[in-house]
């Protein structure tokens, strides 16, 4: 079967394009966010590649993309950059040690209470305890000099 891959997004057509040229135009949105776009079978029909592109019956191909799609091609574009790239390589150092951190000094290996407002509360603590040390520790660091 032909991939997605292989249709072009138009934004400004608000559908696909087929290798073969036919848009595939915006018939509805569901209640997950997915977009559908839809052929027409009356080309499809005719259409020389219509085996290797859809094995229904009424000759209709269905593309979907998810509403935040180019939101996510957007940050994916953004991530590839050498900048992304660079800041990426810190990931490690920063947001994984803050996990880490919280998960064996912090009690985030099991979650202490039951109902989501209880444990959204522990999180809550436990990040507010992880500033404070970071703030703690960055005040140890460079101290302010003493009035003159």
């Amino acid at each position: 079967m032909m991939r997605k891959s292989k249709f072009i997004f138009e934004a400004e057509a608000d559908g696909y394009r087929c290798p073969q040229g036919q848009v595939l135009a915006y018939a509805t949105t569901d209640r997950h966010g997915y977009r559908h776009y839809r052929s027409d079978p009356a080309i499809c029909r005719t259409c020389p590649l219509l085996a290797s592109c859809t094995t229904n019956a009424k000759a209709i191909r269905t593309i979907t993309r998810h509403v935040w799609a180019e939101a996510r091609e957007r940050a994916d574009a953004h991530r590839l950059t050498p900048w992304g790239k660079a800041i990426y390589k810190r990931r490690k150092e920063t947001v994984e040690r803050s996990f880490a951190d919280a998960k064996q000094l912090h009690g985030h290996r099991y979650a202490r209470f039951r109902s989501l407002i209880r444990v959204s509360s522990q999180c809550l603590l436990a990040a507010a305890a992880q500033n404070i040390k970071k703030s703690a520790m960055a005040m140890t660091r460079n101290p302010e000099p003493a009035p003159a």
